[in-house]
């Protein structure tokens, strides 16, 4: 069985034991979380999909860790005008393990 759901504005294809890495959630690491918007679902064949969301399905997963992703340069650069600018970013996520999926 597997469910599709949203966090962060990004949606997730997920079933019991995928590691995913979303966008980082104010939870303590081994902390459990449910994600109670999910948009379809999946088992053997047999496909339901929510409008917009599938009622009484969640997603029960346990926060392994908050982190930080690879930086990302970022240049910015004008010819002829002596304008250079540099900088980078590390994207925030929460690993976390799919235990459930309830449907």
């Amino acid at each position: 069985m597997y469910a599709v759901f949203t966090t962060g504005g990004k949606q997730y294809k997920a079933s019991e034991g995928d590691v995913l890495f979303i966008e980082k959630l104010d939870v303590e690491a081994g902390s459990a979380v449910t994600f109670d918007e999910v948009l379809l679902i999946g088992d053997d064949g047999n496909v339901t999909v929510g409008d917009p969301f599938v009622k009484g399905a969640k997603v029960e997963a346990k926060a392994e860790k908050n982190g930080k992703g690879k930086k990302i340069r970022i240049f910015k650069y004008k010819s002829k005008k002596g304008y250079r600018k540099r900088g980078g970013h590390r994207q925030p996520y929460t690993k976390i393990t799919v235990t459930a999926v309830v449907k």
